[in-house]
């Protein structure tokens, strides 16, 4: 198994979770050190070749790769009016871009033995988009599009592609996302949605509870197109597929 993204939060709690399920895991990222059971490869996903070294490394060990989890990724809060280009071109480099390099280095491996997993790391975000957020849930959006349009596309060679979408969970990402404060005169409701935010995860789920329902992806035969773990997300996603958009969104503006 590879994980990218695999140093500390989610990536961590699933690499150590399969690890412990007899599963022998590669950790892919730009600061990481090997555990046990557990192999660290430095690999920037953002660099494809990084990618392509980071994946014949593990085949010329391994022989086969049996299943990825595109998991690294960023967060940048802030008005959408405020974002700099080199921050757009940031969170999707790292959070799209990310996946799409990694996830086309191993395409060929898994193709020709017609057999493998792809697991994304999305997000809740990418069905509901928050406020002060604009570009992770626009990065996440994009994760789901093309998962679901590679997902047909490896559906001849028996190659399974799903995505996972957590909800709030309480992680070093909360400290780690990068925050652009400016605008907080024009947006006066920045600062406080923020804050809201950040105070959900910390109150959210535990990153091993994300690892067992990415295992169980893994693990089954035929899974469906989109995960979540915890009731209250499971009733976010049938929300969405019952409540007018409207509504949603004006429910969500009420929250932030």
């Amino acid at each position: 198994m590879i994980i990218t993204g695999g140093s500390s939060g989610i990536g961590k709690a699933t690499a150590e979770y399969f690890a412990d399920k007899g599963y022998k895991v590669y950790e892919l990222s730009r600061h990481g050190v090997d555990h046990v059971g557990i192999r660290h490869i430095d690999c920037d996903v953002t660099n494809p070749q990084d990618c392509s070294a980071a994946i014949e490394q593990v085949i010329d060990e391994q022989g086969v790769i049996d299943v990825l989890i595109s998991n690294a990724g960023m967060g940048i809060s802030g008005a959408v009016e405020f974002t700099t280009q080199k921050e757009l071109h940031r969170i999707m480099d790292v959070n799209f871009f990310g996946a799409v390099n990694i996830s086309q280095a191993v395409l060929p491996y898994m193709r020709k033995e017609r057999s493998g997993s792809i697991i994304f790391v999305s997000s809740l975000m990418a069905v509901f988009a928050i406020p002060f957020q604009a570009f992770y849930s626009a990065s996440k959006f994009a994760i789901n599009g093309y998962a679901m349009a590679l997902r047909n596309e490896m559906a001849p060679f028996n190659v399974k592609v799903s995505c996972m979408l957590p909800g709030d969970v309480k992680t070093g990402f909360t400290g780690a996302r990068e925050k652009n404060e400016k605008g907080t005169v024009e947006y006066p409701a920045l600062l406080k949605a923020v804050k809201t935010m950040e105070n959900d995860e910390q109150n959210g789920m535990k990153p091993e509870d994300i690892a067992k329902t990415i295992f169980k992806m893994a693990e089954t035969s035929c899974p469906m197109a989109m995960y979540t773990t915890g009731f209250k997300y499971h009733l976010f996603l049938l929300l969405n597929k019952l409540v007018p958009q409207t509504l949603a969104y004006k429910i969500i503006s009420l929250m932030y």
